[in-house]
């Protein structure tokens, strides 16, 4: 298994910032991610997932 990112890795991975993350997920948009604590993580295969069933943009 591998390490569950933050949203910060996420963003990064993405290259969006942090606070569009945050919007998303009050829209339920965006990957899925999990509370652990008062933490926020990320399954990067869920997110690899979620990012390819994007569809395609220009």
């Amino acid at each position: 298994m591998s390490k569950l990112w933050t949203i910060n890795d996420l963003a990064e991975f993405l290259g969006i910032p942090v606070q569009t993350l945050y919007q998303w997920r009050t829209k339920n948009y965006g990957p899925p991610g999990r509370r652990v604590g008062k933490h926020i993580r990320y399954d990067p295969e869920v997110v690899m997932a979620w990012f390819n069933a994007q569809p395609g943009a220009a």
